[in-house]
């Protein structure tokens, strides 16, 4: 059966609705609020506080004055009050799944996977937080002695978007409690409410006031730019459009912050003559899917073989025209709405545009009569070179396939895009998929696999798909800065 709604009551009224500032949840300045939406439905879910310039800087103020005595705690400490908020969130599993659900759309049992991925960060960075380490020895000349310290960065901003309420959260505080890092976070205005409880489990894991302050707002510039300007910030982490992250790194070139920048996608997922067909539509199904389509890892573009293309698109075209769309709460749901009606309408001129070109929609291809911003699970084929489609970042849930005949050009076809986050490669020959690896423009790549993100694994692009790395042991290298002392040869004392 279906969540109730007094289930989602029960949930809704134990939501922060205010601004987490110093440690304590207050209006904002002038009691602004704005209304978060239910995507499904239209209907609002609750009204939280709407952040002001001036609240930011308040925010700002406390990061700053939380940065000496956090960065002074002892790193088991911090790692311990890590592990105590992956424990909680992981008790309260089905309440943050659920509210994902309810704002962003996704059914919940992919919100469930998201409690699972997102809380491994937790647990990740709390077993990274005592492994920061520097390093001590002899000069090659023997005149000195080099020592290297590992510094916290100091306050960062923290912007996430709204597609993974709760995992590009994680993804980002995590690793900055690690180091050692004080926050101000800058929720989604579209998805803040995850945040939101996030934040109140940080509190209650034993996180000090000031160490992560939340700001959710419908002016982010407003909000972000005086932050950004503020001498007392060290460092900038943004998850989003590469618009955006290309006006921050403009913001962030004034004062030489540290950025770390995940941005756009535009994945090639390519399957050779050799592939297990039936493996690769399984893979293309994840990639392309999960999410609805909505995350920059999403297959974009379906680079298929010319002799197994009519095979895998039948395959495929069969599975996705399987999956239903409804509600997230509900039990039938595959695939829930899109985030709002923009969205959904710039999916829909996408598809009408290579059909118009000459595309065949052999499933799907329209909107969702009804309430909510849905959009039928759409394969095309026989997609134009010129299409906008293969060009544009999707966000949806919408296939388009063209085809290859040799590997030079299917190696051609996957990096011909100023995007480079991560492609997908199907094929039995391992040396082929090796070969393609060191070929492909790209941060990440999955072989024979649809989905790769693991807390453990450094995640991030090349090209405008971004800066910087987010998890693995690279992860929190991106909090930390590298200090040399040189000392004189203590044997001449």
């Amino acid at each position: 059966m279906g969540i109730t709604a007094d289930r989602e009551a029960a949930l809704l009224a134990q939501v922060p609705t205010g601004l987490l500032i110093n440690g304590e949840w207050r209006d904002a300045a002038g009691g602004k609020t704005f209304d978060v939406e239910d995507p499904a439905t239209g209907k609002v879910l609750l009204s939280i506080a709407d952040a002001s310039a001036e609240d930011g800087a308040l925010a700002m103020d406390a990061a700053a004055a939380a940065q000496d005595s956090w960065a002074k705690t002892a790193p088991r400490e911090r790692g311990e009050i890590l592990r105590r908020a992956f424990e909680l969130v992981t008790e309260r599993a089905e309440d943050f799944a659920l509210l994902m659900t309810l704002e962003m759309g996704k059914p919940l049992a992919e919100a469930r996977g998201e409690v699972t991925y997102g809380a491994e960060f937790l647990r990740w960075f709390s077993e990274e937080a005592v492994r920061i380490s520097g390093r001590y020895g002899m000069s090659p000349d023997g005149k000195s002695r080099l020592m290297v310290n590992k510094k916290p960065v100091g306050p960062c901003l923290l912007i996430t978007p709204w597609n993974f309420p709760l995992a590009m959260a994680t993804r980002k505080i995590a690793p900055a409690v690690a180091a050692g890092c004080t926050m101000v976070l800058k929720p989604a205005k579209l998805t803040p409410l995850t945040s939101q409880l996030f934040a109140a489990v940080m509190v209650e894991a034993g996180l000090p006031a000031g160490v992560l302050n939340v700001v959710p707002t419908t002016s982010a510039g407003a909000v972000t730019g005086p932050i950004m300007q503020d001498e007392r910030l060290r460092k900038v982490s943004f998850t989003g459009s590469t618009p955006v992250g290309q006006s921050l790194i403009r913001d962030a070139a004034d004062r030489v912050l540290r950025t770390s920048m995940e941005l756009g996608g535009n994945a090639p997922f390519v399957v050779f003559e050799d592939a297990d067909v039936d493996k690769a539509v399984a893979g293309a199904m994840a990639a392309k899917l999960r999410n609805m389509g909505e995350a920059c890892t999403a297959a974009n573009r379906f680079i298929v073989h010319e002799s197994v293309v009519d095979e895998f698109a039948e395959k495929f075209a069969a599975k996705v025209g399987a999956m239903t769309t409804a509600r997230g709460t509900e039990d039938e749901s595959k695939i829930g709405p899109l985030i709002d009606a923009k969205s959904r309408d710039k999916v829909h001129s996408l598809v009408s545009d290579a059909v118009d070109g000459g595309a065949s929609a052999l499933v799907g291809g329209s909107p969702v009569d009804g309430p909510g911003y849905f959009y039928q699970p759409t394969v095309l084929k026989n997609v134009a070179a010129d299409a906008r489609i293969l060009k544009e970042e999707i966000f949806g849930p919408v296939a388009p396939i063209v085809t290859f005949a040799t590997e030079d050009e299917a190696v051609a076809l996957a990096n011909n895009t100023e995007y480079g986050l991560v492609a997908y490669v199907f094929t039995e020959d391992l040396n082929r998929g090796l070969r393609i690896g060191e070929k492909l423009e790209t941060g990440m790549l999955g072989l024979n696999a649809g989905v790769i993100s693991n807390a453990a694994a450094p995640f991030g692009g090349v090209k405008q798909s971004g800066l910087g790395r987010e998890g693995g042991a690279e992860g929190i290298e991106e909090y930390l800065y590298t200090q040399y002392i040189g000392i004189a040869d203590p044997s001449d004392g």
